[in-house]
């Protein structure tokens, strides 16, 4: 499997630091609430929640990435759940979770929209998504993320599957990047956060 592999390499192959747009949003997640990652990998934004109160779901495919993951809240001080599924299975329930974090989550269109309708059903009113994922736009970039379009995603694409939320702000933007060997330099995310009435 492609990511058991990557996430096999020495060390933290997107680093320990959480993601910038989760670092600063974090503080919209209702406070102490039980909190999903999606595709989480080695826990880097898992673990930076878990230090700031909430109880933190990790959920990847990859055993190795999360292995990590768990080595790096032992190391941090702090306690997250970690679970091993393909998101193409995995059940995120239903009025379960007071937040939903999307970082890098970089799935087939069809499994996307399906994750999506799962991701609005899942939240508790009130409960908050932060979201960021590359753009096709990316693509020309070579700077991280996949190259396949059919595997980004867009803010038409976003306010299409996600209308059933409250929209604080979602846009398509152009950053730097610093993550890891892999995230490096200059890059086309869209950015959301939305709100469960």
């Amino acid at each position: 499997m492609k990511w058991d592999e990557r996430y096999a390499e020495p060390g933290f192959v997107y680093g320990t630091a959480p993601n910038e747009f989760l670092a600063q949003n974090a503080g919209r997640l209702p406070a102490g609430g039980d909190v999903l990652s999606l595709a989480e990998g080695e826990g880097r934004n898992a673990v930076f929640l878990a230090q700031r109160g909430f109880r933190v779901t990790a959920v990847d495919g990859s055993a190795v990435g999360l292995e990590k993951a768990r080595q790096l809240a032992a190391r941090s001080g702090v306690e997250i759940e970690t679970i091993v599924s393909d998101l193409a299975v995995f059940d995120l329930g239903e009025n379960r979770w007071d937040g939903i974090v999307s970082i890098w989550c970089h799935v087939p269109s069809t499994l996307r929209a399906r994750l999506h309708a799962a991701v609005v059903a899942a939240l508790r009113p009130g409960g908050v998504l932060l979201l960021e994922s590359y753009t096709p736009k990316q693509i020309e970039n070579k700077t991280g993320g996949p190259p396949s379009a059919e595997l980004l995603t867009t803010q038409a694409e976003l306010e299409r599957t996600l209308r059933a939320l409250e929209f604080v702000s979602c846009e398509e933007k152009t950053r730097e990047v610093h993550e890891g060997k892999y995230h490096n330099g200059m890059s086309a995310v869209v950015q959301l956060i939305a709100r469960k009435p």
